[in-house]
């Protein structure tokens, strides 16, 4: 069920006088999509029920030669910049509506802005999630307050159950798409981040298929200044913006992927309507690898304190690999849109990034098995500032002479240079060193 409103029926209206993305056309054309006012409305009105996120310039400035202020939409209450779109639009519902409720179906950040505000609102919500899914966010939605029912084995089978009960009990079914009320809400970050950094050449977004924020947004920061660029980022393993931009419409879902590491920036290109805005007022869309994605993420850790997922870390993530050569110098936001990582998975991209990184390396060597000479190899690792975190020894499949070890070792350092001393030092010891290659 979508919701009808003026600002959609000016949407729908507007769509069909609308060129495909291939042309160019006047801002003032494209700004009928969504108004400035209409953003401006949404960013009063949802001023006491979103937090006001910091913009703040980066430590990570001086490494890439690039002024980076971040804004950190991940400190929302629920950790995701989705709850600006959804309380604009829980607002914006009738009140009989209200009082009967809305439903979703999805473990989304969608999902868990709309548990917490609709709880917030004292609108009844519940949301179906399938039996997959994980206990922590199971937890969390009731936490927020709504009523969890666990139903099927896939989404599939969950929208399809949340859909019969809000047609059997009145209860207004919500999916995440691009009406104006949403898009409006999402683009009130674009609103602030002008507000918070003067005079800004560029401003960089998570795309994917849920562009909802970058064309929102997009909107926004055109109109009050034609001359900043916007610029989208998706990944390399699925540019769904990019193929539905080529093609005129949405990609289909065939082009997607839903591994949960990647969330909604997977997703399946949800609406024209984002779509028509994003190719009349996004200057560029470029891919990152999925490697760029996890050194991003070490990075917002490490210098920013900041955890945060896949979603949250692709914008910074096209600066990390160098992708926008032409922002050096530059004054540039990064929206840091949303920090629910699962515990596990933070656990294994941290892993994962330091390895990328060059600053945990493995490595084997054959020693003589006798006493000393284990101490001798700790010796070197020592001498050259290797952090020893695992180590092995190996007697009884070793196909070399008799009575030798192979010693499996895995250390920390500091970063590519140190690693390749490191290197260099062991081999010129040990001339059989075998390093295991990434």
């Amino acid at each position: 069920m979508k919701i009808v409103s003026r600002n959609e029926e000016l949407l729908r209206d507007a769509l069909s006088s609308i060129p495909q993305p291939s042309s160019r056309t006047s801002l003032a054309s494209c700004n009928k999509l969504i108004r400035f006012e209409d953003i401006s409305a949404a960013a009063f009105k949802i001023q006491c029920g979103v937090q006001k996120t910091p913009c703040t310039y980066s430590r990570l400035s001086k490494q890439y030669g690039i002024d980076i202020y971040l804004k950190k939409e991940f400190l929302q209450y629920t950790g995701s910049v989705k709850e600006r779109g959804v309380l604009y639009l829980l607002m914006s519902l009738p009140q009989d509506q209200q009082r009967k409720g809305v439903i979703v179906a999805s473990d989304s950040n969608f999902s868990m802005a709309v548990a917490y505000h609709a709880s917030e609102l004292r609108i009844p919500v519940f949301v179906i999630m399938s039996t997959s899914t994980a206990p922590a966010r199971v937890k969390m939605c009731r936490e927020y307050g709504a009523m969890v029912i666990s139903y099927g084995t896939t989404a599939k089978d969950s929208q399809v159950h949340a859909r019969r009960l809000a047609q059997e009990n009145g209860y207004l079914y919500l999916e995440e798409e691009d009406s104006a009320v949403y898009l409006s809400g999402l683009g009130t970050v674009g609103l602030e981040m002008y507000e918070q950094v003067p005079k800004l050449d560029a401003v960089i977004f998570p795309a994917g298929g849920h562009c909802g924020l970058l064309a929102g947004s997009a909107a926004a920061l055109k109109h009050l200044n034609p001359h900043i660029s916007v610029i989208g980022v998706e990944s390399e393993s699925f540019p769904v913006l990019q193929q539905s931009l080529k093609a005129g419409h949405p990609a289909d879902e065939q082009a997607c992927n839903n591994h949960r590491f990647y969330g909604d920036v997977s997703g399946v290109c949800f609406g024209s309507n984002s779509l028509q805005l994003t190719g009349k007022l996004v200057d560029k869309v470029v891919a990152v690898r999925e490697e760029d994605i996890l050194i991003s993420m070490l990075r917002l850790l490490e210098y920013e304190r900041a955890t945060v997922d896949a979603e949250g870390a692709i914008g910074l993530a096209a600066l990390v690999a160098g992708k926008l050569p032409e922002l050096k110098g530059k004054r540039v936001a990064v929206v840091i849109c949303s920090g629910n990582l699962e515990l596990h998975l933070l656990q294994q991209c941290i892993s994962r990034a330091l390895t990328l990184d060059n600053r945990v390396c493995r490595f084997s060597l054959v020693i003589s098995d006798c006493p000393g000479d284990m101490s001798k190899l700790l010796e070197t690792l020592a001498r050259e500032e290797a952090r020893v975190l695992d180590i092995k020894q190996e007697r009884a499949f070793v196909t070399s002479e008799l009575f030798t070890v192979e010693v499996i070792c895995t250390v920390e350092t500091r970063d590519k240079i140190h690693t390749a001393q490191l290197r260099n030092a062991l081999l010129e010891r040990y001339p059989t060193t075998a390093w295991t290659e990434r």
